[in-house]
């Protein structure tokens, strides 16, 4: 076995027994980079200096320093998070060829664990799509089918590690954009609770819904970042007094006496059939080695949707409003004035999905159309956090597909904003409520793509779900996520 094609967990214990070398972990990734890349296009930038990091990792070793169980790792980083002297795009024309003067505090953690960052992955542009499709760099391809979209707006970071161009992988999730692509690309990924993970130096999109989080090819990949990641930042005023936990040491791999609760809202019209039997024989699997399962109701679910394009459009027009051509970033050649500068750079930078919602979102926090549709946003948005609390009261997680239907085909779904949309159906909610879940394969469709299972916990209730998506990857024997036909 290729050592591309080993979790992060693997290798770890490897290093450690001096089986294989940082830098021999890295020599395989980039042998499979330059295999692949040209058909995938899970990358937009490579970091020249991996190989300066996998170094100095061996060297400790060699020294016999007591070492982070993931020094040693490579890790690609979505293309929306602060690196310093790594070019960090949004996959935008607008910052095309801004180098950061410096790191996210999730990058210092990366680097304070002796990860090495292979590069920065593609993405929908300010991670705003479902597809990745609105990237103004490349299209990004889906491992299992390159004919198929990766899904978004981290469709890099996931595509990446079902190619095996790395071993796991940073994204940010505003409304599924970690769990939707993971889905579709058949690996793990979660977004964990909003304040959790720091925010500092991750590209603002909607800043009340963005949250880092990570991929890998088994749910104890995933714990581990996240106990690397996580943690009280000083700098993001958003973050979260919660002592730092080692979750993966603390994986339980027995789902007996977990309630499971089961939403109807999350398997009715618009929800492929067989997606619904997929996420169904992995609830009767969890019921059968000894979950509880129980059927609850989120009834403003039918709202999710129209509340979150309402309140993550809104803050866009906001956030998105810094880039004018003055500072950073890119600024028309041609123009007559100030004005016409800012008109004519936002109009050339942004893509027309970016136009699309800083358009909606100006709209709706417009004089007149403010308490029309804002306000009332923010008041469902209240309703849906309610019931989640409610139904919190009965289960200790809920499971729900993450997508409504496996990966459609590349230019499918691109002219039709609505139906792209509706991609997040299964995972916006998430967001709304602030609330930690994960996303792991549960099957394929008739044409061999894959689904997902969701699980969704109650505020900082990380352990919980990673608990159940451990025990269900112990009981369907673990996840085939590695993509075969490339």
């Amino acid at each position: 076995m290729k050592l591309y094609e080993k979790t992060a967990a693997e290798l770890s214990e490897m290093l450690r027994n001096k089986e294989c070398s940082a830098l021999e972990i890295l020599n395989d990734v980039n042998d499979r980079i330059n295999d692949v890349e040209g058909k995938v296009g899970a990358y937009v930038t490579l970091n020249e200096k991996a190989a300066e990091s996998a170094r100095a990792v061996d060297e400790a070793i060699a020294r016999g320093e007591e070492l982070h169980p993931l020094a040693g790792i490579p890790i690609g980083i979505k293309d929306n998070i602060s690196t310093k002297g790594l070019r960090t795009t949004c996959s935008s024309r607008m910052l095309e060829n801004y180098v950061p003067p410096f790191n996210a505090t999730v990058i210092d953690k990366v680097n304070d664990a002796g990860m090495v960052i292979t590069g920065k992955m593609n993405m929908d542009e300010f991670a705003m799509g479902s597809s990745t499709e609105t990237s103004y760099i490349h299209l990004t391809h889906n491992p299992h089918n390159l004919e198929c979209v990766p899904g978004g707006s981290s469709g890099g970071s996931a595509a990446a590690v079902a190619a095996g161009e790395a071993i796991v992988t940073l994204g940010s999730d505003t409304g599924g954009s970690i769990r939707q692509p993971a889905a579709l690309c058949g690996v793990v990924g979660m977004k964990p609770t909003y304040g959790s993970v720091s925010r500092y130096g991750l590209v603002a999109f909607a800043s009340s819904l963005d949250q880092i989080g990570s991929f890998g090819k088994s749910v104890k990949d995933v714990a581990m970042v996240q106990s690397a990641i996580c943690g009280y930042d000083k700098m993001d005023a958003t973050s979260a007094y919660v002592e730092n936990t080692d979750y993966a040491a603390n994986l339980r791999d027995s789902v007996r006496g977990l309630k499971i609760g089961v939403p109807a809202e999350y398997f009715g019209d618009g929800i492929d059939d067989d997606a619904k039997g997929s996420v169904y024989s992995a609830i009767k699997a969890l019921e059968a080695n000894g979950a509880e399962i129980r059927k609850i109701s989120l009834p403003s679910t039918e709202f999710a949707i129209n509340t979150y394009y309402i309140i993550a459009s809104a803050e866009a027009s906001s956030n998105l409003a810094r880039f004018d051509g003055v500072k950073y970033g890119y600024r028309a050649k041609d123009y007559d004035g100030l004005t016409d500068m800012y008109e004519k750079t936002r109009s050339e930078g942004f893509g027309d999905e970016v136009k699309r919602r800083i358009m909606l979102g100006t709209f709706v926090l417009s004089s007149g159309f403010y308490d029309a549709y804002y306000k009332k946003a923010k008041l469902v948005q209240r309703k849906i956090s309610n019931e989640f609390s409610q139904a919190f009261k009965e289960c200790d997680v809920i499971a729900t597909p993450t997508v409504p239907a496996s990966a459609f085909k590349i230019g499918e779904n691109i002219g039709d904003p609505l139906k792209m949309y509706y991609s997040d159906v299964c995972t916006v909610t998430v967001n709304i409520a602030g609330l930690p879940a994960i996303s792991l394969p549960c099957g394929k469709s008739k044409d061999g793509m894959p689904f997902g299972l969701q699980f969704i916990g109650s505020k900082f209730a990380e352990q919980t779900i990673l608990d159940a998506a451990y025990g269900y990857e112990k009981i369907c024997g673990g996840f085939d996520s590695l993509a075969k036909n490339l």
